[in-house]
């Protein structure tokens, strides 16, 4: 069970394996529930959460109801526990949204919630991150996770999101890091995804971002917080929910 677990997780995009999971989760919950692991998400518990990552793979880090990793659980414990997002009328513009958010974002009364992309077909608005088609100072909130890895210019993008984020507002902008580095690795002269993987994790990313991340991100003109919210919790809890102890959610403000 393992070895399948391992061999469809890694060989089949988990946009795919989300869109697949949506008619299934009758089925997955069934097999999965127990009292073990909680999903803040969906509001599920489960016996297990399954395992996931490129190469070695990270024990109990994949919700088998939202297929949510530990990022994504963070974030929404962070969202419900320490903002207002949940009941506030607030403009938000979400960045390659993740299906899970999307879905249950787009649902909310109290949201004028956008979505946007270059290339997804399920978003409202098809967008060049380096160009975005939005007045400037229009959103109170922006989500952009997992996208400037893949972007050369990312100091441009971020200078967008800046742009276009209201005065007083905020987002949440993940990357991959490694938390040991000080300064960002990145090389655009690697360009064969075999070595990409190699070097950078992925093979469509462009590097790996260090603690100087929130230099750049402060470069662009927002202010920046590293938040390791996760620590907020007991061991108890981080096991409970999935969360990763040393996992960083980067939160920017605008003044």
């Amino acid at each position: 069970m393992k070895k399948l677990t391992k061999f469809l997780l890694n060989k089949i995009p988990r946009p795919m394996l989300i869109k697949m999971s949506i008619w299934a989760r009758p089925i997955i919950y069934q097999f999965f529930k127990g009292d073990q692991f909680f999903d803040p998400i969906d509001g599920r518990s489960y016996r297990k959460f399954l395992p996931y990552g490129y190469g070695k793979q990270r024990e109990n880090a994949l919700s088998p109801g939202t297929l949510s990793l530990e990022r994504h659980r963070q974030m929404y414990l962070y969202l419900q526990n320490e903002t207002d997002f949940f009941i506030k009328n607030y403009k938000v513009l979400h960045i390659a949204p993740e299906q899970e958010f999307l879905r249950k974002f787009k649902r909310m009364s109290n949201l004028n919630y956008i979505s946007a992309d270059l290339y997804s077909p399920i978003v409202d608005v098809k967008a060049d991150i380096l160009n975005l088609p939005f007045e400037d100072n229009s959103f109170d909130i922006i989500f952009c996770n997992h996208v400037l890895e893949h972007i050369e210019d990312d100091a441009k993008a971020m200078s967008e999101l800046y742009r276009v984020m209201k005065p007083g507002g905020w987002g949440i902008l993940q990357v991959p890091m490694k938390n040991s580095l000080e300064k960002t690795y990145e090389d655009f002269t690697i360009t064969d995804p075999k070595e990409r993987q190699k070097h950078f994790g992925q093979y469509d990313h462009v590097r790996w971002y260090g603690m100087d991340y929130f230099d750049r991100l402060e470069a662009a003109g927002f202010q920046a917080q590293a938040n390791f919210y996760s620590q907020e919790f007991s061991d108890a809890e981080i096991k409970k929910y999935g969360l990763r102890h040393n996992e960083i959610l980067p939160i920017v403000l605008k003044k």
